[in-house]
C-alpha cells in the first residue's frame, strides 16, 4: 500500500520524472498524492484524490521524491498527504508502513516542533530534524531513527542534493540510470527509465545521489555490495496499448500466460512435485484471490492427486502454526510478493524449520527474498487492483503440479492448453453477452455464487472479483450450505450465478439452482451444457480439472462490465490498493 518514486540524476525535471513514476504506482494507493523537489530549500505540491492526468508546478530541480497514499493514519486531507516537511524546509520524508509507536513519539515532539498533520509519517521528518542538529549527515539521522520506529516501515528522506532510504517489511527497489538513479516501492515504475535494479532488503539502507548509489546494513552501519538484477519484464507490459482500463487488458492476456505456463514450467513443476512428495505436511497460504488459488490447489491435489494439502488464509496462519515443524512444506501464493499478512506466517513457519516456496509474480520481492525455492509466475505486470492474470498463472502451476504428482504430467499440459482456448473463446466470443447481462445485473444490491467441489473456489473468486470493483454485494457460497442460512435472502429477482461444471457436482448443483429459483431468484448458469433451470447461460466447455481456469473468466468480465456501466474505475476500486503491506 501507498506508492514511493524518486529520481536524482543529469535532468532537471525531477518533478515531472516523480509524477510520472506516481502515476505508475497509483494502484498501491490513489487517497491522495504529493511530490517535493529541491536541493537547499525544498518546494512540495500536494493533493487530495487520484492522480490522473495531473500536472504539477514545481521549479526545475534534478532531484525529488513522491507519494501516492492509501490513509490509513489521519483522514484524507492535504495536511495528511506525503511529503512530509520538517520545520526548516530543508528535510522531506515519505513513508510506506505504520510506525506502531508514533504516538509517544508525536508526544515529545510537539513540545519543540510544529506538527501539521494527523499522521504517523510527520514523526519521522522531526526526528530525522533533531538528529541532523546533533551530526549534519542524513545517513547518519536516518540510521538513527529508523532504529526508533516500532512496526513494519520503508522510509525516504531528502535533503540537500541527497537521498536516503531504509526498510524493513514495505519495499523498495533501486533503478540504475546513466548519471541518473531511482527508488520506487515497485520495479515496473521504473521501466520507462532503467531495467537495472537493486532489490533493497529488509534491515538495508540506501544512499542515492546522480552518480553513485551505496547500500549499507542498518545495523552495522557497514557498506554493502549491491546485488543487480536486470528486469525481464518490456515496458509495453505496464501500459494500456489499445484497452482502456488495465483490468480489460490483463483478462485478455490470460490465455498467452496459461499457455506460457504449460509449455515452459517443466523444471520448476519437477522441483514442486520433488517437495511436495518428501514434506511432512504441505500448507498452502494466501490472501484474497491468491487463498482462492489455495483453496483450488486443495482440491485439485485430493481430487486429482489423492494427496493432502492444507489451503491457509494468511491472516489466520498464526493461528494454526503449532502444525507447522521441520519437514513441513510452506507454498506461499502471492502476486505481489509483499502482502504482510503472508509475509509475517511465512517467516515464522521458517523459524520453526519448514522449508518455504515462493509462487509469486515479482523477482525480488520480500517473499521471494526469504523462500528457499522460487517460482515466478511470469505474468508480468498487474497494474489493475483486482487479480486476474496472476490469479490464472497461480491455477496453471497448480494444475501443472496435480498431474506431475501422479506421473502425468503430459495430460496437465493438454488440459492447460485446452484451458487457454476455452479461455480465449470466451473472452473474444461472448463479450456482447457480458456486456448484456451486466446491464441488468448493476440495478441489484445483492448478487450470490455457489458452486461444488473444484467449482467451490469459482464461485468465492467470483463474488471476490464482482464486489471488489463494483461495489455489489456479492456473496460466494458452497451450494450445499444454501440450506443452512442463506437461501433466507432469495428474494425475486436475486440474481444468483451457478457454476455447473460436467463433474460428480452437476446433479447437486442444478438441484441447489432449483431450489433458488423456487424462491424467485434469477439463475445464470456457467456450465457446459444449457439446462432449463438456467434464465441465462454462458457456455464453458468442459476440459476436465482445467474448467477451473475458464470457469473464473465470466466473473471477471461481470465485474468489470459491471464497474463499467455503473461509471466506476474497475483499476482503481475504492478503499483498496495492490500491496496489502500494512495488517
Amino acid at each position: 500500500m501507498c506508492g514511493i518514486f524518486g529520481y536524482v540524476g543529469r535532468k532537471t525535471d525531477a518533478a515531472n520524472i516523480v509524477l510520472g513514476g506516481l502515476k505508475r504506482l497509483e494502484y498501491r494507493g490513489y487517497d491522495s498524492w504529493g511530490v517535493v523537489v529541491g536541493t537547499q530549500n525544498l518546494v512540495c505540491e500536494k493533493r487530495v484524490g487520484k492522480i490522473g492526468q495531473a500536472k504539477v508546478s514545481l521549479p526545475k530541480s534534478n532531484i525529488g521524491i513522491g507519494h501516492t497514499r492509501w490513509a490509513t493514519h489521519g483522514e484524507v486531507t492535504q495536511a495528511n498527504a506525503h511529503p512530509h516537511l520538517d520545520c526548516t524546509g530543508k528535510i522531506a520524508v515519505v513513508h510506506n508502513g505504520i510506525v506502531e509507536n508514533y504516538l509517544d513519539l508525536r508526544k515529545k515532539l510537539s513540545k519543540k516542533h510544529k506538527i501539521l498533520s494527523q499522521t504517523d509519517t510527520e514523526v519521522i521528518v522531526h526526528l530525522i530534524e533533531e538528529e541532523m542538529e546533533k551530526k549534519d549527515n542524513l545517513s547518519v539521522a536516518v540510521r538513527a531513527v529508523f532504529g526508533k520506529l516500532m512496526g513494519l516501515n520503508a522510509v525516504v528522506a531528502i535533503s540537500r542534493g541527497e537521498i536516503v532510504a531504509a526498510k524493513n517489511g514495505s519495499p523498495l527497489v533501486l533503478g540504475i540510470g546513466n548519471g541518473e538513479n531511482f527508488i520506487a516501492s515497485d520495479a515496473a515504475a521504473l521501466l520507462p527509465h532503467t531495467k537495472r535494479v537493486i532489490f533493497v532488503k529488509d534491515g538495508q539502507m540506501a544512499r542515492i545521489n546522480g552518480q553513485k548509489m551505496e547500500l549499507f546494513d542498518l545495523n552495522s552501519g557497514q557498506q554493502i555490495q549491491p546485488k543487480v538484477e536486470v528486469l525481464s519484464w518490456e515496458l509495453r507490459e505496464a501500459e494500456l496499448g489499445k484497452f482502456k482500463h488495465f483490468m480489460l487488458k490483463e483478462i485478455y492476456e490470460q490465455p498467452g500466460i496459461i499457455r506460457n505456463i504449460a509449455q515452459n514450467y517443466d523444471l520448476q513443476v519437477k522441483e514442486l512435485v520433488r517437495l511436495i512428495k518428501g514434506a511432512k505436511g504441505t500448507f498452502f497460504v494466501g490472501t484474497g484471490t491468491a487463498f482462492n488459488a489455495c483453496l483450488a490447489g486443495a482440491y485439485l491435489f485430493s481430487k486429482v492427486a489423492k494427496v493432502h494439502v492444507n489451503a491457509i488464509v494468511g491472516s489466520e496462519f498464526n493461528y494454526l502454526e503449532d502444525f507447522i515443524h521441520k519437514g513441513s512444506l510452506v507454498i506461499a501464493l502471492s502476486q505481489s510478493g509483499e502482502t504482510i499478512d503472508v509475509i509475517e506466517p511465512v517467516k515464522r513457519a521458517k523459524q520453526k524449520g519448514a522449508t518455504i516456496v515462493a509462487l509469486v509474480n515479482n523477482v525480488g520481492s520480500t517473499i521471494w527474498q526469504i523462500s528457499d525455492y522460487k517460482i515466478l509466475l511470469d505474468a508480468g505486470p498487474e497494474m489493475a487492483v483486482a487479480s486476474t492474470k496472476a490469479y490464472s498463472a497461480k491455477l496453471s502451476v497448480l494444475l501443472l503440479a496435480t498431474y506431475a504428482l501422479i506421473g502425468k504430467a503430459g495430460l496437465g499440459k493438454k488440459l492447460l492448453l485446452a484451458a487457454a482456448d476455452e479461455v480465449e473463446r470466451i473472452i473474444f466470443e461472448e463479450e456482447g453477452n457480458f456486456k448484456k447481462i451486466a446491464k441488468e445485473l448493476c440495478g441489484h444490491e445483492h448478487i450470490f455464487t455457489i458452486g461444488r467441489g473444484l467449482a467451490y473456489q469459482s464461485a468465492l473468486e467470483a463474488a471476490l472479483k464482482m464486489k471488489e470493483v463494483s461495489y455489489i454485494h456479492t456473496e460466494g457460497l458452497a451450494g450445499g450450505e444454501l440450506k443452512h442460512g442463506p437461501i433466507a435472502l432469495i428474494a425475486a429477482g436475486t440474481p444468483c450465478i451457478v457454476f455447473a461444471p460436467n463433474d460428480e457436482t452437476y446433479d447437486a448443483i442444478i438441484s441447489n439452482a432449483m431450489e433458488i429459483k423456487t424462491r424467485g431468484g434469477m439463475i445464470i448458469g456457467v456450465s457446459p451444457k444449457n439446462h432449463e433451470v438456467f434464465d441465462k447461460w454462458i457456455k464453458v466447455a468442459d476440459v476436465g480439472a482445467a474448467s477451473i481456469l475458464p470457469n473464473v473468466v465470466p466473473s471477471q468480465l461481470f465485474g468489470y462490465w459491471l464497474a463499467v456501466v455503473k461509471g466506476l474505475d474497475p483499476d482503481r476500486p475504492r478503499n483498496l490498493a495492490k500491496s496489502v503491506t500494512v495488517k
